[in-house]
């Protein structure tokens, strides 16, 4: 009987854990679809420097689903897009074009936040760039999702 409720606690707890990492997976790729479409709704509208700032802030997030999909601790507190794909043992497996992606949407979220960077930044997020910003966002993400 003491062995089968050891086994019953146990078991319960592994569950516990996988749908607590479930949750956690679950609740940043929503963040990361929001963001998104967040992105999409600035660009319908011209407000091309929070595409930039959106569609670094979803692939963030999905950054941070894939990290919580492989490991049990948090995900690291961090805006790096680089970092969090090193320390979710992703980057090295990412096909150079996301790479360079990476290197592309990074100062697009601290640029898009301080207003020193705003003006220099807004003459460089033209409608075809921001477009081509949301389509390999797009891209990263669905790559990221397919690994998770």
């Amino acid at each position: 009987m003491y062995q089968t409720q050891l086994i019953c606690l146990y078991l319960h707890r592994i569950c516990f854990e996988c749908m607590f990492m479930t949750d956690k997976v679950k609740y940043w790729s929503e963040l990361s679809e929001y963001d998104y479409d967040t992105a999409l709704a600035m660009m319908q509208t011209g407000r091309y420097l929070y595409v930039g700032f959106m569609c670094h802030q979803s692939i963030e997030k999905i950054l941070k689903a894939y990290f919580n999909s492989k490991d049990n601790e948090p995900a690291p507190f961090t805006h790096s897009l680089a970092y969090l794909a090193k320390k979710a043992n992703i980057y090295e497996s990412l096909p150079d074009q996301f790479k360079d992606f990476i290197d592309v949407l990074e100062p697009l979220n601290i640029e898009a936040r301080y207003p020193s960077h705003k003006e220099r930044l807004m003459k460089s997020l033209t409608k075809e760039r921001c477009q081509s910003i949301l389509d390999n966002t797009k891209k990263l993400k669905t790559w990221i999702i397919e690994k998770l």
